[in-house]
């Protein structure tokens, strides 16, 4: 008996496409608030990357600079200053830190971006971590380089910063610098070096990193800040004077003297080692202390941090310990306390939490 024909096979199904379109969303609004710096610096020709002048192109030519901005996010710039960081004052902190508040109040704004001279960067973005109420993300980037030279790292640290601000999962983290691929909180970020892109550096490591416009994180800040913070620049119209006096080899207190008789309200005292004070200062800021001006023991050594009752008996000075907190930090840090009236003991306390 003859077999049965094979059935015919059935039409092959056509195949799936290997990834399925996914619509895009809209893109984030981004405000660049542009104050001058090196990433707004030019030099004479492209082998300049140290010798330069600083501040000179105007946000909307660093934009304009930058087509690749309009694939991540839609993005607009305000010429809020146009220095070199240096000069930064305690009026420029608030001007600056009221324009971010405001904008972070809009409901068409998803993130900022503040481009800054690294000099003082590290003041400016912690300053905006405590006083800015927001959970949108901020971000604060400079460059080491101009944009005339060789190697020039501003381009590629704005797209980044832009990026950041844009990027959901950046929320609620604080205030970020964004610089040479690194995401670092404010607080913990300083300038270590002055000639090199990877400038700036955390002792506690750097947050994440970004690359290629996505955000890797593998760790969150936990110290107070923006939303937590019980600072608000929306209620801070100045800020009072908090000076700081540097240890070394046979310091003298004429420092001391001149800024209490100047009217400083605070003293930071960058002592040597673990904010070691020499046996000839004490008794000059024993004296300040009984006038009034509060004095914080800081350390001049960038690692680390000054412990309480080590070295110099604070609690019967009445003097305040700054931690980990650099000098030109903790002087970020006094200053706002003393808007708030704060005493030692409330000051130490901000000190542990800030």
């Amino acid at each position: 008996m003859a077999a049965a024909p094979a059935a015919a096979p059935a039409p092959a199904a056509p195949a799936a496409p290997a990834t399925q379109p996914v619509a895009a969303g809209p893109k984030a609004n981004v405000v660049v608030l542009a104050t001058g710096g090196t990433i707004a610096g030019a030099g004479a020709s492209t082998i300049n990357s140290a010798t330069y002048t600083a501040a000179k192109v105007p946000v909307d030519k660093l934009l304009a600079g930058l087509p690749e901005l309009a694939q991540v996010a839609n993005v607009r710039g305000e010429q809020v200053f146009q220095i070199a960081s240096e000069s930064f004052t305690n009026d420029n902190l608030l001007a600056l830190a009221k324009r971010v508040s405001a904008l972070s109040k809009q409901g068409d704004v998803d993130g900022i971006v503040v481009t800054h001279g690294t000099d003082t960067l590290a003041e400016t973005a912690y300053f905006l971590s405590l006083v800015v109420h927001t959970d949108k993300p901020i971000a604060v980037v400079g460059s080491m380089r101009p944009g005339t030279a060789l190697s020039a790292d501003g381009a590629l640290n704005l797209v980044n910063a832009v990026s950041v601000a844009a990027s959901k999962d950046a929320r609620g983290k604080g205030v970020l610098v964004t610089m040479n691929d690194e995401l670092n909180t404010a607080r913990d970020v300083n300038k270590d070096i002055n000639i090199q892109t990877g400038a700036f550096k955390s002792q506690w490591g750097p947050l994440g990193m970004v690359v290629e416009g996505k955000n890797y994180w593998f760790r969150a800040p936990v110290k107070r800040h923006t939303n937590q913070s019980e600072f608000n620049i929306d209620n801070i119209t100045q800020l009072p004077q908090v000076d700081i006096v540097y240890a070394y080899g046979t310091v003298q207190p004429t420092a001391v003297n001149a800024l209490v008789a100047g009217g400083a309200k605070a003293i930071i005292h960058a002592g040597t080692g673990n904010g070691s004070v020499a046996d000839r200062m004490v008794k000059p800021l024993q004296d300040a202390r009984a006038k009034g001006t509060i004095i914080v023991r800081s350390s001049r050594v960038p690692y680390g941090f000054v412990l309480r009752n080590a070295e110099q008996p604070d609690d019967k000075y009445d003097w305040v310990v700054a931690h980990d907190m650099r000098p030109e930090k903790a002087r970020i840090l006094t200053m706002l306390a003393l808007t708030r009236g704060a005493d030692t003991k409330t000051l130490q306390r901000m000190f542990w939490e800030y």
